[in-house]
């Protein structure tokens, strides 16, 4: 649903803004769940697996439970209700009920005084466990016959247990495609699993009243779902749970769905009748993960000889850990958001995911698409090499186009790609740049989409995705009543801009109540992108309702057309006389006095026509996708491996960016991000050889590498504006499309430097050290020749203009067939 005047002149929207919170955050004033502090409130620890596969034979509490200051010990058996943030793949319990299946799977809870006494009672809790044979790699996992037991039992005989989803699908004639190509070019890829680290651990209190009411405070991104499965798995009824989400500290996808604490919380407050609150260690947040998961990958794609793509076909396994989580749409992710911003006559993907004795995997920033783009963009890259083009050239070729569907029949509205290549291309100085630097320093573009929220709900329903209520208040003050998830990412900023905008109040008159599922109306979360386009929707809505309210009051007083008043700038204004205006809270007095009490709802469904009809379809559909290119320039020491990214420059299609300032700041972070898994991060676990198998290698932040301001890269962003037909003012997304570009663009500029393929991350300096060593060795260490020429030895890399001819490929996992 959208207001009639979403194109309209604006004088608030696309221009810099403060966030509303964010006095509160700089000053110390805003309040997180481990603010809070309730009165008689006792604090919560899990008890957590030190296995990674066994079954539990017993579980002894009664010393726990005789200690002093112990008012409760829980286990599964208090909570047998399994649980999934997807409705078809629920396969965890609150507490395990039979079997661990990683190392920190909850056991068992104690609520206390004082966290060291529910500490101390942990100690006291003798549990008996039957250990199993551990899958870690996926592989293995992958080709378990059942001769030792499954991480889950199989859904049906005969069927593996280990795999949580397999997808195959084919759109057009992949083999035909691959056999009519000029070049195809084949590489291996492997993305490691990375996780989120937010500066907020997970906290939750719960508190039970006694006579029925259950109210839970979480730093969650999802309160309706996390209410949702409250009542569920408690068999309390909905109406009598309320959850109330704080301000959250970071999350990035990594707080998207419930957790063990949420439910422990509840019960423990429900056994002890007093409020429990239990805080994740930083440890214990990692062991949590639902992060990124590791992808091996394999394509193959074909283009002809003046750079048309033909064909691609892919291959994805995911290792997604020890639990569902969001596997089931990861699994269709890796495959279904590949196929923009290019056209591909013909497109295959066969992606499993399975079960690992690991932390479970699941959305992070960019969900299940920043792996095969990585491979993907390498790849088009790796083409246009071979068909002797620039590779922004390749890529413009390849442009899918705007109002148009992609080969798997998504639909796309706007689309300023081009613009974004064009942006890069010129801001960064490519023409300069690209395969003319001196040997060991080297540019590389790479490009992307994503979506602007999911089309559907993840539990299937007709209702509003979205929703607000506003009121006005005769002292010309407007309250917003929204159910979004302020998660840092600015979603109470942007419906105080659309109700300041439209009932042109001063910014500072409106207030937004949020994050408490009694009050508000419902919106499904932050993630996905969808707050921007699906909030700022509802709210347009909503607000428009009450502009025309107003309008119709004043032109009544005034005898003038109701279209011909305006409201902006603290005041209703003749539009043929702006001479002629009232104060906006006198305008809306007389709007109150003709119309009564001045409150309005607003809401937004996304259209039911923008994906194709076959199983799946559904998944990755979007009412509109964001569009992004970003070059990257590096350095690389030849000597250690160490790779220097010197800046990243980012050209977001945002479909019209709302206010800049907090656009540019989600285009930066996300880049960020990108830059960090490159290079940095490692979400990795031990293997049997090392001992402690399923023990994380680095569950700290002091041990798991992520870049410091003095690591980060200039980063400069470009801001593109497609105007969306139906987005908020023409608005898309920002926050995680920006991510995906990053990576393979190191990796492309990484080749541009030194002659190096890098087909597996992260590019830490002893993997990029080991693949320099190995061209080194096979003679092919050396600068790239520019489209179409020879290629420079690292002895001559410096006089790029002039390379000699003859050298051989790089060291890499790539076949390459053509003329």
């Amino acid at each position: 649903m959208k207001s009639d005047n979403d194109l309209k002149a604006t004088s608030l929207i696309g221009t810099p803004m403060r966030k509303v919170e964010g006095l509160d955050k700089s000053t110390g004033r805003a309040l997180y769940t481990d603010d809070i502090a309730l009165p008689g409130m006792l604090h919560g620890k899990i008890l957590r697996s030190p296995h990674p596969h066994a079954r539990i034979v017993s579980i002894d509490a009664t010393a726990a439970e005789a200690m002093p200051g112990v008012h409760a010990v829980i286990t599964g058996r208090d909570m047998p209700t399994r649980y999934g943030i997807i409705p078809w793949t629920p396969d965890e319990y609150p507490l395990c009920l039979d079997r661990v299946r990683y190392i920190g799977d909850g056991v068992a809870a104690v609520a206390a005084v004082d966290e060291d006494t529910a500490l101390a009672a942990l100690e006291r809790i003798e549990v008996v466990y039957e250990e199993l044979p551990a899958f870690l790699d996926p592989h293995e996992a992958w080709a378990a016959d059942g001769s030792t037991p499954y991480i889950h039992e199989p859904k049906k005989e005969g069927w593996n247990g280990n795999v949580t989803k397999m997808v195959h699908l084919e759109f057009g004639e992949v083999e035909a495609g691959l056999d009519e190509a000029d070049v195809v070019v084949e590489g291996e890829y492997f993305f490691e699993g990375t996780t989120h680290a937010p500066i907020e651990p997970h906290c939750a209190i719960g508190s039970w009243d006694g006579v029925g009411r259950l109210t839970v405070w979480s730093a969650t991104q999802v309160p309706h779902y996390l209410h949702r499965e409250l009542a569920r798995v408690l068999e309390v009824d909905p109406a009598s749970v309320r959850v109330l989400q704080p301000l959250v500290g970071g999350a990035f996808g990594g707080k998207s769905e419930p957790f063990d604490l949420e439910f422990c919380v509840a019960k423990l407050s429900m056994r002890t009748g007093r409020p429990v609150k239990i805080l994740y260690t930083r440890e214990e947040v990692f062991y949590s993960h639902r992060g990124r998961h590791p992808f091996h990958m394999r394509y193959r794609t074909g283009a002809t000889r003046d750079g048309k793509l033909t064909s691609v076909d892919a291959q994805i396994l995911l290792d997604g850990g020890a639990y569902a989580s969001f596997g089931l749409v990861t699994t269709y992710y890796s495959g279904q958001l590949l196929c923009a911003p290019y056209a591909m006559p013909a497109y295959r993907f066969d992606s499993t995911r399975v079960y690992t004795n690991k932390p479970a995997c699941g959305p992070k920033r960019g969900h299940g698409s920043v792996q095969p783009r990585f491979a993907f963009e390498v790849q088009v890259d790796k083409l246009a090499e071979r068909v002797g083009l620039d590779p922004i050239d390749f890529r413009r070729r390849n442009f899918i186009g705007e109002h148009t569907r992609t080969v798997n029949e998504l639909r796309v509205t706007s689309n300023g790609f081009l613009e974004c290549l064009e942006s890069v291309e010129r801001a960064s100085g490519w023409a300069e740049k690209f395969r003319r630097l001196p040997f060991g320093r080297g540019v590389g573009v790479a490009g992307s989409t994503y979506i602007s929220g999911t089309n559907y709900p993840i539990y299937p329903n007709e209702m509003p995705q979205s929703a607000v209520q506003m009121q006005i208040d005769r002292s010309g003050r407007v309250a917003v009543f929204s159910g979004a998830s302020e998660i840092g990412q600015g979603c109470d900023s942007v419906v105080a801009y659309i109700a300041a905008e439209e009932l042109g109040v001063p910014l500072e008159w409106v207030r937004v109540l949020r994050g408490d599922t009694d009050f508000t109306p419902v919106d499904l979360g932050a993630y996905s992108s969808r707050v921007t386009f699906m909030l700022g929707n509802a709210a347009i809505d909503a607000a428009t309702r009450l502009r025309r309210l107003v309008q119709e009051a004043v032109g009544e007083a005034w005898e003038v057309r109701p279209s011909e008043v305006l409201l902006a700038d603290g005041h209703a204004t003749w539009a043929p006389d702006t001479a002629r205006r009232m104060p906006i809270a006198e305008a809306f007095n007389l709007a109150e006095a003709r119309s009564g009490t001045l409150g309005a709802t607003g809401w937004y469904n996304t259209p039911k026509d923008v994906h194709g009809e076959y199983r799946g379809g559904t998944i990755g559909a979007s009412p509109a996708y964001s569009f992004t290119a970003h070059v990257a320039e590096v350095d690389v020491d030849v000597e250690t491996g160490f790779v220097d990214v010197r800046k990243i420059w980012v050209a977001h299609d945002c479909g019209r960016a709302l206010n800049p300032v907090l656009v540019e700041g989600q285009m930066e972070g996300s880049a960020y991000m990108g830059f960090a898994e490159a290079l940095m991060e490692e979400h990795v676990f031990k293997g049997e050889e090392q001992g402690r198998a399923g023990l994380h290698h680095a569950p700290s932040l002091l041990d798991y590498r992520i870049p410091t301001s003095l690591d980060t890269p200039a980063l400069e962003s470009l801001i593109v504006e497609s105007i969306d037909p139906e987005g908020p003012y023409g608005a898309k997304e920002a926050g995680e499309g920006p991510l995906h570009p990053s990576i393979p663009a190191i990796a492309n500029a990484i080749y541009d430097a030194v002659g190096v393929r890098l087909d597996r991350l992260p590019f830490s300096p002893p993997n990029v050290w080991r693949a320099l060593e190995r061209a080194r060795e096979a003679g092919s260490l050396g600068k790239p020749a520019s489209p179409g020429a020879g290629r420079a030895s690292a002895a001559g890399a410096h006089d790029a203009d002039a390379p000699p001819p003859g050298v051989a490929e790089p060291a890499s996992v790539e076949a390459v067939r053509g003329d």
